[in-house]
């Protein structure tokens, strides 16, 4: 049973940091005021999930790139590819946040940063996230 609070957990993440909604807050705080399961865990099980799910759109991003080469971009996209041509990489810090998070995942891919600079960000971003909902969760109980 316990696994399987965290396979949700980490499926909820993933889907969350995809180009589809999700919830992967509520069921992160859901699960640490009602499992057994430790901060520590939750918040590494939340983070890989919701880094895969970004790198999942990293790689959308750099297939887009070599298939439609020449293809012209959404507001969205070229608003993220703008940043991320202007900050660089460490801009995927913010690929947490809602709305401009995806498409700056997919603007990477997109501009070709490097896979490893892009996971390193993402996985920073996403970690302070999760750590700092917690965190408020707790600070609250």
């Amino acid at each position: 049973m316990f696994a399987n609070e965290l396979l949700g957990l980490f499926v909820s993440a993933f889907i969350s940091s995809t180009l589809f909604p999700g919830g992967s807050e509520a069921v992160l705080i859901y699960l640490y005021a009602h499992s057994p399961h430790s901060y520590v865990v939750l918040v590494v099980v939340a983070t890989i999930g919701n880094t895969l799910g970004a790198m999942t759109s990293w790689g959308i991003g750099r297939f887009l790139a070599w298939r439609f080469p020449q293809r012209s971009h959404t507001d969205k996209s070229q608003q993220a590819i703008a940043r991320l041509s202007q900050y660089g990489s460490p801009v995927l810090l913010l690929s947490w946040l809602p709305i401009i998070g995806d498409p700056l995942c997919v603007a990477a891919g997109w501009l070709r940063i490097h896979w490893l600079k892009a996971l390193l960000f993402i996985l920073v971003g996403k970690l302070l996230r999760y750590w700092f909902v917690l965190e408020a969760v707790r600070v609250v109980m």
